[in-house]
């Protein structure tokens, strides 16, 4: 069967569409792993998906996408959800009620880069603890949880993030997650993993999911991050859990109808990406390792664990945002994340060469505010 698509007035293959649909020549784009785009392979399988009404549960992608991410993850069942952010959204609003509160570490995504969605629509607050590099321990937990006093929000739901983003990706060793849940369940307490590049995080400890998973009672993981899919999450846990997640999916807008064009490239990205994702991590080790050699940027390459990578620019005298528009028109795009730290993310779309020309264009950039500073 050949699989074509309509560009204009012609039929073009994927293979063709692939390069063409790649970042701009010359770009190297380390602002997240977000950016990348879907391969040949999962352009065949979208173009030739069989598909359904997934909300009357009748899309055989999706629910072979949703059986298949269960099995890998150990649990009993899978949903498919737009996003991960409404992804995490479900598991709060779903172990919850309003007026509970949610521990997690004071720089994680559901605290700083979900809109206060716990909030305006779980109706929930978020109770942070802070770890060393993003990696919290039972003590600290333990010390925000609420008493059983009456007039006080009670604690319902601890929500661990694996990587760690902000922190530079930074990896939860699963003896600590596993603790944190043995605890947790003594207490009476739900754990929700916000799994976003959970499969990085497999990636760096050379373990199964299921195995790091195990012990929490909910996992969100990204398809369109390091995995390469171009749209989705999945949430996994109980069949319970899921019955009433795919409830609130419906109710926060998330039934996605003929779904299985986008579930049929997250099959491919499940099933093929995470054998290649210590690429990326090798690549980001060598981007930390040339940065550290430049004079006027902070950052400790052994703490890079996995394909995120974040410096301090205080020492150049540009802020964040300052450095990142100057390496912007010399084709290589980074985000800031505080005023003098600069994220970098590695992925399947940047090679070694384009790690190479980021760290020559950066320390020529560097060097020329340094200059004019002088």
């Amino acid at each position: 069967m050949s699989y074509t698509m309509a560009k204009g007035n012609q039929r073009v293959d994927p293979d063709q569409l692939e390069e063409e649909l790649k970042s701009p020549a010359g770009i190297v784009d380390l602002r997240s792993d977000t950016v990348t785009r879907p391969t040949a392979e999962m352009r065949r399988a979208m173009a030739g998906a069989e598909v359904g009404d997934d909300v009357y549960g009748e899309d055989p992608t999706v629910n072979r996408l949703e059986r298949r991410a269960a099995e890998i993850f150990g649990k009993e069942a899978a949903l498919f959800v737009p996003t991960g952010c409404m992804g995490n959204l479900i598991a709060i609003k779903t172990w919850t009620h309003h007026g509970d509160e949610v521990i997690c570490e004071e720089r994680s995504h559901v605290n700083l880069y979900e809109l206060a969605s716990m909030s305006a629509i779980a109706g929930c607050m978020p109770r942070v603890a802070r770890g060393e590099d993003g990696i919290l321990r039972w003590q600290e937990i333990e010390a925000v949880i609420r008493p059983k006093i009456y007039y006080d929000s009670q604690t319902a739901l601890i929500c661990l993030e694996n990587t760690m983003n902000m922190w530079g990706g930074t990896v939860y060793p699963t003896s600590q997650v596993e603790e944190i849940c043995d605890h947790a369940h003594a207490a009476g307490l739900k754990v929700h993993l916000d799994g976003a590049r959970v499969f990085n995080a497999a990636t760096a400890l050379g373990e199964k999911v299921a195995h790091m998973t195990r012990k929490v009672d909910s996992v969100m993981f990204c398809l369109s991050k390091g995995l390469g899919a171009p749209v989705g999450s999945m949430i996994a846990g109980s069949k319970a859990f899921i019955e009433k997640g795919r409830v609130y999916r419906k109710m926060f807008g998330g039934g996605m109808r003929q779904a299985g064009v986008i579930a049929a490239a997250g099959l491919i990205a499940l099933e093929k990406s995470p054998g290649r994702l210590h690429v990326d991590h090798e690549n980001a080790k060598r981007l930390a390792e040339g940065i550290a050699e430049i004079p006027g940027l902070g950052i400790d390459p052994k703490k890079v664990r996995s394909n995120i990578v974040i410096f301090d620019c205080s020492k150049t005298g540009k802020t964040a945002v300052e450095l990142c528009d100057a390496l912007h028109p010399q084709g290589v795009w980074a985000q800031d994340t505080a005023l003098h730290s600069v994220r970098m993310v590695t992925h399947c779309d940047v090679d070694r060469a384009g790690v190479e020309r980021a760290l020559v264009v950066l320390r020529d950039v560097v060097a020329k505010t340094q200059r004019k500073g002088a």
